[in-house]
């Protein structure tokens, strides 16, 4: 039996995962960085662009809970492995397209990998970790999250204007295949699941605080999907369009501090960390809101944006796995597919909201999305966001 008070967590393994989250993230809202060029060089516009992101989100929540289903039975590295060469063959084919048509289908094939490896990889982060250290362990994987907004992004975007877009998409792919090489030497594997030991995917909605969560994370990600994929657009309007990377990396600096504090307090703060999440990616959304001409005011936006986005997938896995109890790894790739689905949703009601009311509206949505996250999270207080996780998860 392990001891929770003494055993450390097993950093080098954990790392490995964050840069899969890592390439994931960054494969994913990349083109939020580099929208116009993209869409310059491809031949569309921005919104038509804009759906690089929607059709990655959509071939994660297409695939997800089936291919979850499929590959359940799969031992868990060789999943990750095959997930991680995926991004690196569909990352290959987007830094050489020169179509549009098979950039889409390339970004499809790259939510496809994420779709894989999202479903796997929370539950692969608990495995490796104490149950006293569990809630720690999704953190320091999470991290990747963050790293990618505050670091790769603004990099990518910097190097997307001096070196072309291109180079991103090579870079990623480079990284990815000496990923491939880390995972294989330092990485435990598990084994799947047994056939008898599997719950249903649809049957982890009648658990009690797992359907919360998981509406907590369709309307939450939404919310932040609308506001992100088109942020380049939205500081243009402000005459900030030059200003896209800093912004990003006031955010992604303040999402690094958000999931350090969420890390360190997740097992005894579920609950109200979620309720303050919710509460600064508001306040931030009001002050885009206001029509003042300020940078000072859009960087203060950037920051809570961060604070609030930062450490909300670290508490919403950590939140739908300790709900699912037995079944978990179910609810796991249900929350997988709907938070692509949100993404996918942001990217399209973004594109309207574009074409139709202009960018003014998009911080205006994102506030009438988050009154019902926080009515859902308030009320979840005996199953979905308990004051107190149960120290047995």
């Amino acid at each position: 039996m392990r001891n929770d008070t003494t055993q450390k967590l097993p950093l080098p393994a954990l790392l490995a995962l964050a840069t899969a989250v890592f390439i994931t993230s960054l494969t994913e809202t990349l083109p939020a960085g580099v929208l116009p060029a993209m869409g310059a060089d491809l031949g569309v516009g921005e919104s038509a662009m804009g759906q690089s992101v929607t059709i990655y989100a959509i071939g994660t929540a297409l695939t997800a809970i089936p291919l979850s289903a499929a590959t359940a039975g799969w031992r868990r590295k060789r999943l990750l492995l095959t997930a991680m060469a995926g991004f690196a063959v569909a990352n290959t084919v987007t830094a050489a397209s020169a179509s549009y048509p098979l950039t889409m289908a390339a970004r499809f094939v790259a939510g496809v990998a994420a779709g894989l490896a999202w479903a796997l990889l929370a539950g692969y982060a608990r495995r490796m970790a104490p149950v006293a250290l569990q809630g720690k362990a999704v953190a320091v994987v999470m991290t990747g999250i963050p790293i990618a907004l505050s670091l790769g992004v603004p990099a990518g975007t910097f190097l997307g204007e001096v070196l072309g877009w291109r180079v991103t998409f090579t870079l990623i792919t480079v990284l990815a295949a000496v990923l491939v090489g880390w995972i294989a030497a330092l990485v435990p594997d598990y084994p799947g699941q047994r056939r008898d030991g599997r719950t249903p995917i649809l049957r982890a909605l009648t658990v009690p605080g797992v359907a919360p969560v998981l509406f907590v994370t369709l309307v939450y990600v939404l919310a932040h999907t609308i506001l992100y994929t088109y942020i380049a657009t939205f500081l243009d309007r402000l005459g900030m369009g030059g200003s896209t990377d800093l912004v990003l990396l006031v955010f992604g600096a303040a999402s690094m501090a958000s999931i350090w504090i969420v890390g360190a307090r997740i097992d005894r703060r579920l609950r109200a960390l979620t309720i303050a999440a919710t509460v600064l990616f508001a306040a931030a959304a009001a002050v885009l809101a206001i029509p003042a001409d300020s940078r000072a005011l859009v960087y203060l936006a950037a920051a809570l944006w961060g604070l609030g986005w930062g450490g909300v997938p670290t508490l919403l896995q950590t939140a739908v796995a300790d709900a699912g109890g037995d079944a978990a790894d179910s609810a796991q790739a249900m929350l997988v597919t709907l938070w692509n689905a949100a993404m996918a949703g942001g990217g399209v009601v973004g594109g309207i909201l574009l074409d139709r009311l202009g960018p003014d509206a998009f911080p205006w949505s994102v506030l009438a999305l988050l009154a019902p996250v926080l009515a859902v999270v308030i009320a979840a207080r005996a199953h979905g966001f308990p004051a107190e996780r149960s120290r047995t998860t």
